[in-house]
C-alpha cells in the first residue's frame, strides 16, 4: 500500500467579520471550481474572504470577490484575483438555501476556506441573517464580560 502524505501545513482563512455582522444559521462544506494557479496560491495561504458574498443563480452557487492573490511563478497562465468561482454543492442542499435566501433578510455569507485531508479546496457558507447596530453592541458585551469573568477565575 502506498503511503498518504501528510503535508504539516494547514491552511485555514477565516472571515472574521461574518460572525460580528451576521447571526449564522446553517453552516454547508462546498467545493470550489479553481484554476491551476489558484490553488496553489490558496495553498501558500495568500488569499481572503472579505466583503465575499455567494449568490444563487439557475440553481448553481457563486462566490463573488474572493480575493486569490496572482501565483508568483504563474506567468502568463496567471488568474483573474477576484473573479466569480462556483460552488460545488448538492441539488439538495442548494434547493434549501435557495428556499431560506428568498425570505428578506438572509443571504449567504462565506466562513471559512481550507485545504481538506485529500488536498482540496473547500469553503464553508453559512446561511445568515444580517444584525442591527444594537445585536453588535450586545454581543461585545457578552464577549467581554466573558473574558472579564476568565480572567477573574485565573486570579
Amino acid at each position: 500500500m502506498a503511503k498518504k502524505l501528510v503535508k504539516s501545513k494547514t491552511v485555514n482563512i477565516k472571515n472574521r467579520r461574518a460572525s460580528f455582522d451576521f447571526a449564522l444559521s446553517d453552516v454547508y462544506t462546498a467545493g470550489i471550481v479553481l484554476t491551476g494557479t489558484e490553488i496553489k496560491s490558496i495553498r501558500q495561504g495568500k488569499a481572503s474572504l472579505v466583503d465575499t458574498f455567494c449568490y444563487i443563480n439557475n440553481g448553481e452557487v457563486w462566490v463573488k470577490n474572493m480575493y486569490v492573490a496572482h501565483y508568483e511563478q504563474g506567468s502568463y497562465n496567471n488568474h483573474v484575483e477576484r473573479r466569480e468561482r462556483k460552488l460545488l454543492l448538492n441539488r439538495r442542499e442548494i434547493r434549501k438555501i435557495q428556499s431560506v435566501c428568498k425570505q428578506p433578510g438572509f443571504s449567504i455569507v462565506p466562513t471559512l476556506l481550507y485545504i481538506n485531508d485529500e488536498g482540496r479546496a473547500k469553503l464553508d457558507i453559512a446561511i445568515a441573517r444580517g444584525k442591527k447596530e444594537y445585536d453588535k453592541r450586545a454581543c461585545e458585551r457578552e464577549r467581554e464580560l466573558k473574558d472579564v469573568a476568565r480572567r477573574a477565575m485565573y486570579k
